[in-house]
């Protein structure tokens, strides 16, 4: 069994056992939490009542954060031509087409979101084993793959994530830092959540989601009232 740091034994302590809370109130908890070196990232958990395994109960989505992620987002756009100086203009960190692209295949990295237009999508599909596993490539769906470049990277640069639920049933993603205010941490928190309950399939009978919980990066998990 992994041993707890002193800060994750201070957290747990305040903790009562087994206890439930509001969102507001997991949230107030996280600000009494001993403080990392770091500003730490806000995270929502979910366990959600779905056949992972089954095409009709697909959960995938985006929603923007009314006070975005607190960090900077490196963008890397795949397009051509005129696009490249659009995406640019605009705040795209990396932009390019298969030099872009050959570069991605000798292990360059660095950047939290891809946009690609529509015609960069066949020459992109070889990077699928790369970009794939790490939620990465971009999709029509999520809005990564499109022909307003400048409207996609105006919303990613502002705050706008995707969320995807795993092969387990579960969604995990970032909504702020511990750094924000409560209040502007509830509103992030709140849009997601209202906008994984809306992503609920029409296959999915009952309880949506079985449980979920808010954490920051190194802190305990506070389970929430679903």
């Amino acid at each position: 069994m992994a041993r707890l740091s002193k800060r994750n034994k201070a957290a747990l302590e305040q903790l009562p056992p087994e206890k439930t809370y509001t969102l507001a109130e997991a949230i107030a908890m996280i600000e009494k939490f001993p403080k990392t070196k770091f500003d730490e990232t806000v995270e929502m958990h979910f366990a959600l009542r779905i056949n992972a395994k089954a095409t009709d109960q697909v959960v995938r989505g985006t929603v923007g954060l009314p006070h975005g992620l607190g960090k900077a987002v490196r963008v890397a756009v795949f397009c051509k031509g005129e696009m490249e100086q659009k995406a640019r203009e605009v705040g795209a960190d990396y932009v390019g087409a298969n030099e872009l692209i050959a570069k991605v295949e000798q292990g360059f990295m660095d950047f939290d979101v891809v946009v690609a237009s529509p015609d960069m999508m066949r020459d992109l599909s070889k990077l699928g084993k790369i970009l794939g596993p790490r939620g990465l490539m971009p999709t029509p769906k999520a809005g990564t793959v499109t022909t307003d470049i400048e409207k996609a990277i105006r919303e990613v640069k502002a705050g706008k994530i995707e969320f995807k639920a795993d092969k387990q049933g579960g969604i995990h993603v970032g909504i702020g830092k511990r750094s924000f205010p409560k209040e502007k941490i509830l509103d992030n928190a709140q849009v997601v959540l209202d906008a994984i309950n809306n992503a609920k399939p029409a296959s999915v009978k009952g309880a949506f989601i079985k449980s979920f919980s808010i954490s920051t990066t190194m802190g305990p998990g506070l389970k929430v009232n679903a």
